[in-house]
């Protein structure tokens, strides 16, 4: 349900080496490990094109992402369930990784759903078949780490 990793030595041979000095990349990716697991290709090849080509825009928009991401009055669980139901109603493929991330943030299998019904309400069925479709990928992902 990814997309392909980048070749990250292609990258760098063409374009030049990740240059953001106000932060390493492997600060950059720490965080998303934390929220998901790992790092998603998208924005590892984000990181590594943005940041070798305009490294102040990859911080800005790392920052605006961290703002935005972590408000004050939400949980991270209450977040990602948010933003997963936004990303679900647009059928966007980035739901899976926010759907991974409030399970890892503990939303339970019934928070997920409720999500999706909620999307289902005026998405229609696309939405809830994706839905679905997402709740049974992260369900045999959790399978090989025995996570319930």
């Amino acid at each position: 349900m990814l997309p392909a990793r980048i070749d990250v030595g292609s990258v760098s041979k063409r374009m030049g080496s990740y240059s953001d000095e106000s932060r390493s990349i492997e600060s950059r990716t720490k965080i998303y490990e934390e929220l998901v697991g790992f790092l998603p290709p998208r924005i590892e090849a984000r990181f590594h094109v943005t940041g070798a080509i305009d490294p102040t825009m990859l911080r800005l928009q790392e920052e605006a992402r961290e703002h935005g991401m972590y408000p004050k009055c939400f949980d991270v669980k209450t977040a990602q369930l948010l933003l997963f139901g936004m990303l679900l109603m647009d059928l966007s493929d980035a739901a899976v990784l926010h759907g991974v991330a409030a399970r890892k943030a503990g939303a339970s299998w019934d928070e997920m759903q409720a999500v999706v019904n909620l999307c289902y309400l005026f998405r229609g069925l696309s939405a809830a078949n994706r839905g679905a479709e997402i709740l049974a990928r992260i369900c045999e992902q959790e399978e090989g780490t025995g996570r319930d």
